[in-house]
């Protein structure tokens, strides 16, 4: 196992749990709830895995090979001349016998061991990027996946539709089944639709009237009659870990005509920014031509009573094993790449009036976008 010379090239490190770390997940495609160590070795990928894991992970992971956690601790204790080894000892011996000069951990990697690996003497460095850049373009299995989570978050949307289509107004507020029909009555309907799809959506946003107006107002309390409801699903597919993100805006009743308008004009935004992006085109760029068009609408961003109004948030953010990825479509985003998937999500909020915000998910390509989700743009329910 010993090399003779050192290894040059940064080795990866990471020790996390793949249940949540999404690096973890995307270097050996499987879950596991407790953090364990990863490290490759010239292309090489190695885990090690406990007595519990270890027969499990072998057949569903990607690594290319496991070690046993116990055999490492109880060679650690003697190298060491210790009465029990520690993670720290397994990375100094990994060192050694793997011939490793350095390795390169993510910016989130826990700073209670690296403290102690930097005591240790162990080498290593923090990426100043990603652990992982590649993981910022998508392959096309990785964009199917894709297309299951939105697939997913189309579902949730379309329940949600589905109830508020089927309620009554009574005295401004809505039923529906002879009760009053609030948020968190929706977003169970949506939340069970995505299980039943094999996903599970986690703080699902159905906020209704000035609620709309804070985009990550979860929403709650009685849903009302003639008011916008922002609907934004964003759920995880529990058998791969890939994400949907959908937003829709709805209204039970009758709009008034700043209503139409403000969610025309958000509609076009997005058409706009659909129409923009492609590989080379900057994120900043994008966001740039929706905030121009929102301004030449007459919709000016700016702070009323302290609280901001306008377009609020960035066009867009990639999507992947986390809800929130590189590149972003903001004032500052990147030159985007084939192969990037993004959100699209132009969005419009005044108080009084309401918040709109439309969302969907595209792959970007050299000519244009691949749309990676699909949910009609219906929004006025009578």
């Amino acid at each position: 196992m010993v090399r003779k010379k050192k290894i040059k090239k940064p080795s990866p490190l990471l020790y996390a749990d793949s249940d949540i770390n999404a690096d973890q997940l995307y270097f050996g495609k499987v879950f596991v709830p407790d953090p364990f160590l990863s490290f490759s070795v010239n292309g090489k990928k190695y885990a090690f895995a406990n007595s519990l894991e270890i027969s499990r992970m072998n057949s569903e992971s990607t690594f290319d090979e496991l070690l046993s956690l116990e055999e490492w601790l109880g060679k650690a204790a003697r190298r060491y001349r210790k009465k029990t080894g520690s993670i720290t000892d397994i990375v100094r011996l990994v060192v050694g016998e793997f011939a490793i000069s350095e390795f390169v951990v993510a910016p989130d990697f826990p700073a209670g061991l690296a403290f102690k690996l930097r005591a240790a003497r162990v080498p290593f460095k923090i990426a100043e990027g990603p652990l992982f850049p590649q993981r910022d373009c998508k392959n096309d299995a990785e964009a199917k996946a894709l297309k299951e989570g939105n697939a997913a978050s189309a579902t949730g949307i379309k329940a949600a539709e589905k109830m508020l289509r089927d309620s009554t107004i009574k005295k401004g507020n809505l039923m529906h089944g002879g009760r009053l029909l609030t948020s968190e009555r929706v977003r169970q309907v949506i939340e069970i639709a995505c299980l039943e799809k094999g996903a599970m959506s986690h703080k699902t946003i159905v906020a209704g009237g000035d609620q709309g107006c804070d985009p990550h107002c979860n929403g709650y309390g009685p849903l009302r009659a003639n008011e916008l409801i922002v609907v934004d699903v964003f759920p995880r597919v529990a058998r791969h870990g890939y994400h949907g993100d959908m937003t829709r805006t709805f209204l039970k009743g009758k709009a008034t005509p700043e209503q139409r308008r403000l969610v025309r004009t958000v509609r076009n935004a997005q058409k706009l920014a659909l129409a923009t992006i492609k590989a080379g085109i900057t994120g900043a760029k994008v966001h740039s031509a929706v905030e121009a068009h929102f301004k030449a609408e007459g919709y000016l961003t700016k702070k009323s009573n302290g609280s901001p109004e306008g377009f609020i948030h960035g066009t867009g953010h990639g999507l992947g094993l986390e809800i929130h990825e590189p590149p972003r479509l903001n004032k500052t985003g990147p030159r985007l790449k084939a192969g990037n998937v993004v959100t699209v999500e132009p969005g419009l909020y005044y108080r009084g009036v309401g918040g709109c915000r439309i969302e969907d998910v595209v792959r970007v390509t050299k000519s244009g976008v691949e749309m990676l989700s699909k949910c009609h743009y219906r929004w006025e329910l009578r």
